[in-house]
């Protein structure tokens, strides 16, 4: 079996400044590898991927060889260590690090996500469920995608593209493919002209390279020697310089645009994202550009969380304060990590970074950009330079442009003297910034830097301060810049910005973000009421309110508290039910008995994602199967008059009974769970709770007498089938017959979910509309809070089929684990937003879409696939689901398996065992007779069930 998501290794190229403090910077939950190329040496994005890995591989201290090192696992590598003249101000702390804002058509986005937080889900999406892959990726791009991922080839080299227009993709390497194999690499061109991919387009498909390449071990090795590696080491000491895209990608395809043997031999492959975008982070424009198409890439105002507008969509401000204002004539600015004091007038072409407190009166005009780094204990570097600034050129040259002028200009312009700078070949290295203690720092100097002399007397002072002052340039900066007092800046900014956010939230994108994170990292001061200015909560935001206050409390007083969350969500699911008491009347003759049996379900993918209260806010999608266990539906309940007037509820399989004379005995349920908490809270739905004043046998005598309900449960508590739901669907399928009520089995799938959750044990609707509704189905909800699944039924074929049927096996392992407290900890992730839980959700309801495809297919193969990774995400969302005592007996059987999953939300006592084929099948039935784990595991017999609830009269 392959696993849904392989052991990943992360690796990443950086600044050397950054390499030690990467992970603590970072914030990353990820263990990454980090190290920059060789000083000095330019060793291009082929010899950098190779010197990357040589780096790690070392660094473990093992005694492996580097192809046995390379052969375990896959690995997500990003190429995050350039110089970033363009973007001067990520340039410290490198670009993948640049802070994006949250978008506002997105939930569960961190307050203080980075492009590096954005590139890595699908990174690891991509790589994840392939083998001995090393995934490559740019530190400067963003490819975000929110469709479904493609089917990739199992190739040496595979490139990932996106669909463009020939002037788009003129700058660009671009991939061409044959018209009738779209994955098929003819040919790779680095930036061909319009005219060229017009005239080529004739013939072929073409995509433009996003930069993200996924290599197989034998693609690695040619690289390697590419590279100068031999045997274990590179001939020179370190990688020599070879290029991932103009040497080694041309020369892939069936018909390479260059001619190198070892690199043709390689089978290659493109693979498209469908509906995907390409976002730069190269330059002060792009950034500024890339994060406004991301702002309005979803342009559907239902999707839309937050319904400010601002005065122009091109400003972007985070971790900042802010007190001038900014209007329609402000745009592109970028305004992060600062202070902006009310003597500041803006223009538009802005990029301001890391603005110490002031009180300064200053004047920007268009394009004037500035950036204050920390250096040491209390100094900073004042960078003054042009939004196009690209800090190339030698001194005298044309093309080396300061602050939109000629270098040469702007100090003739100073009185600064020939020869002060000393470096003059490359404006990069130029010491132009002057390190300044704050109190040196002030409005006349940054006016002389970005205006010229004032001529009003300080232009000599500021003149003499800046020749003095240690100057460092631009590599200079991004090699001694202070990053934890950086980013220790910056948190500060941010912290100081939450309550304002709260309290705005009417016009913030607070509500929206990943609340768990933030109370868990920064904690905060929540407003005594969120109703500021006038404009009250929306229902969800009161259901997230409630449990960010709970989480806040239970941190300050280290104790558990009831959920007022959970209490609130309860009696919204409630509300339509309050509208109208239904008035039970009995409709059977004195002898009769209403007799209804249900089968159970097993879930096959979907799960956790029709739990409210995310469903109510995305929709959810599930595949299951109802079966019948043994030839029997193994959950019956048998409703007949009774001989008095009062309720009799007994229980077959737990041996015990109860009589119900009083209204009291049908209150409080979820104070005291009982073995009859489920047909009492379903007498109540159903009606029979009698009105303060009324006495129960009264309500009976008028009802047309007594009756007794007999419950079959004839599977364990904690089985993984949706029992517990499955029982209280059928106990309200019964009374609904015996009482003359009605309901379909839509109603009474939606009767269930009030009925959890008046015992607060939650849960979503699948388990009841899986066991009810017969057969093979996927069912799909959209956002709402009444949820009621559409239903499309699928082949049955893989289930009824004795060469695939036989193949299947249900295993009891006699280890039961209740749901309950594994529901309450994931729903909380989901209240609060934790990106998390909602993107495993995310990814888990996606996954339901494709295992329906799967069935269509008829594929059995592909079908185990699925089912393990259902599983796979299930264990993602909660690493209890495979307790150690399961693995144990997954152990012995796992060679003869194509796919295997423990069914249920909490990882209950079924086994679905997806054997390759009969003889596998039956050689997984004798070693688990002969080897059970306990007294109580065994093989159950299923079928599936081809009618669902069946309600009979005798």
């Amino acid at each position: 079996m392959v696993p849904y998501m392989a052991e990943l290794d992360h690796l990443i190229s950086l600044p050397p400044n950054l390499v030690g403090d990467f992970s603590e910077l970072s914030g990353s939950e990820r263990d990454w590898f980090g190290a920059s190329d060789p000083e000095g040496s330019k060793i291009g994005s082929g010899g950098g991927t190779c010197h990357l890995l040589h780096e790690a591989w070392r660094a473990e201290n093992s005694q492996e060889s580097f192809g046995d090192w390379l052969s375990k696992g896959n690995r997500v590598m990003i190429h995050a260590g350039g110089e970033s003249r363009r973007l001067p101000a990520y340039g410290p702390s490198g670009k993948v690090l640049t802070p994006v804002p949250v978008f506002r058509w997105k939930k569960g986005q961190r307050i203080d996500q980075t492009l590096l937080d954005l590139q890595l889900p699908l990174l690891e999406q991509l790589v994840g469920g392939l083998e001995g892959k090393t995934l490559v990726a740019s530190g400067d791009v963003l490819v975000h995608c929110e469709s479904r991922l493609p089917e990739l080839p199992d190739v040496d080299v595979l490139c990932v593209g996106l669909w463009s227009d020939p002037e788009t993709a003129s700058h660009h390497g671009v991939f061409f493919t044959p018209r009738d194999h779209e994955h098929e690499l003819l040919f790779m061109l680095q930036k061909p002209t319009p005219v060229e991919i017009n005239e080529l387009a004739q013939k072929h498909n073409y995509l433009i390279d996003v930069g993200i390449w996924i290599l197989s071990e034998k693609a690695i090795d040619v690289l390697m020697r590419k590279s100068g590696w031999s045997g274990n080491g590179f001939r020179a000491g370190q990688a020599g310089y070879y290029d991932l895209y103009s040497d080694f990608g041309t020369a892939l395809g069936r018909e390479p645009s260059s001619v190198d043997p070892e690199c043709s031999g390689l089978s290659s492959a493109v693979v498209s994202l469908e509906d995907g975008g390409f976002y730069h982070f190269g330059r002060s424009s792009d950034l500024i550009a890339s994060s406004h198409r991301l702002q309005n890439l979803v342009v559907d105002q239902r999707k839309i969380h937050s319904r400010y507008v601002k005065p122009h969509p091109e400003v972007f401000i985070q971790n900042a304060d802010v007190a001038v204002p900014i209007t329609e004539e402000n745009e592109k600015v970028w305004i992060e990590n600062s202070h902006i004091a009310s003597g500041w007038t803006l223009s538009r072409c802005h990029v301001l970074t890391g603005v110490p407190e002031n009180s300064w009166e200053l004047q920007l005009k268009e394009g004037h950009c500035l950036d204050f780094i920390p250096v040491g204990e209390s100094d900073f570097c004042v960078r003054a330079y042009g939004f196009s600034d690209a800090f190339r050129g030698t001194l005298d040259g044309e093309d080396a442009i300061y602050l939109g002028e000629k270098l040469s200009a702007w100090m003739r312009e100073r009185n600064i003297p020939e020869g002060v700078l000393g470096v003059t070949t490359d404006l990069q290295h130029m010491p132009l910034f002057p390190v300044l203690s704050s109190r040196a720092i002030d409005g006349s100097l940054l006016t002389w830097l970005l205006h010229g002399p004032q001529n009003d007397g300080s232009d000599e002072r500021i003149l003499a301060l800046w020749l003095e002052s240690t100057r460092w340039s631009a590599s200079e900066i991004n090699a001694g810049a202070d990053l934890k007092r950086l980013a220790e800046q910056r948190k500060e900014h941010l912290v100081s910005n939450l309550s304002l956010l709260a309290r705005n939230h009417h016009r913030s994108v607070f509500f929206q973000m990943d609340l768990l994170h933030l109370e868990e990292k920064y904690g905060l001061a929540l407003p005594q009421s969120f109703d500021y200015g006038k404009v009250p909560l929306a229902e969800e935001q009161v259901w997230k309110e409630a449990m960010l206050r709970e989480r806040m409390q239970r941190r300050h007083d280290h104790v558990e508290k009831a959920g007022e969350a959970f209490t609130l969500l309860r009696e919204k699911v409630l509300s339509p039910s309050s509208h109208g008491r239904p008035q039970p009347k009995m409709t059977v003759q004195g002898d009769q008995i209403v007799w209804a049996r249900s089968p159970v379900r097993l879930d096959l993918a979907g799960g956790w994602s029709d739990t409210p209260p995310y469903c109510m806010e995305y929709g959810g999608k599930v595949v299951n199967v109802a079966v019948e266990l043994n030839g029997q539906p193994p959950i019956q309940v048998f409703v007949k008059p009774g001989s008095a007037n009062h309720i009799v509820l007994r229980s077959i399989d737990l041996g015990c009974s109860e009589e119900l004379t009083s209204r009291e005995q049908l209150l409080g349920l979820e104070q005291e769970l009982g073995p009859f908490s489920i047909p009492k809270a379903a007498l109540v739905l159903c009606g029979f709770l009698p009105q303060p004043s009324q006495d129960l046998r009264d309500q009976l005598q008028v009802f047309g007498g007594g009756l007794e309900l007999t419950l079959l449960s004839a599977i364990p508590k904690g089985s993984g089938l949706g029992t517990s739901s499955i029982l209280a669907a059928t106990v309200l399928g019964a009374l609904s017959d015996f009482c003359g009520l009605g309901w379909d089995l839509m109603e009474i799938g939606e009767k269930t979910l009030e009925l959890e959750q008046m015992l607060t044990t939650g849960g979503g609707w699948q388990d009841q509309f899986g066991g009810i509704l017969h057969g093979i189905k996927v069912l799909e909800t959209n956002p709402g809070l009444v949820q009621r699944p559409s239903v499309r039924w699928l082949p049955d074929h893989l289930f009824t089929n004795p060469d695939h049927r036989d193949c299947m096996i249900l295993y009891y392992t006699g280890i039961t684990r209740l749901a309950r407290n594994i529901l309450t900890e994931i729903v909380e992730g989901m209240f609060l937003n934790s990106r998390t839980h909602l993107e495993v959700v995310e990814e888990i309801r996606r996954h339901g879409e494709r295992t329906a495809e799967v069935l269509q297919r008829g594929d059995y193969d592909q079908l185990g696939e699925a089912v393990s990774k259902s599983w796979d995400l299930n264990q993602t969302l909660d690493v209890g689901t495979n307790p150690p005592e399961v693995q144990s007996i997954i152990a012995k059987v796992e060679s003869y398996l194509l796919g295997l999953k423990l069914l249920g939300a909490g990882g209950g006592g079924y086994l679905l065992l997806m054997a390759k084929n009969l003889s596998s099948a039956q050689k997984i039935r004798e070693l688990l007779h002969d080897h059970p784990p306990n007294d109580r595991a065994r093989v159950v017999d299923f079928s599936l069930s081809k009618t669902g609830l069946q309600i009979t009269r005798s």
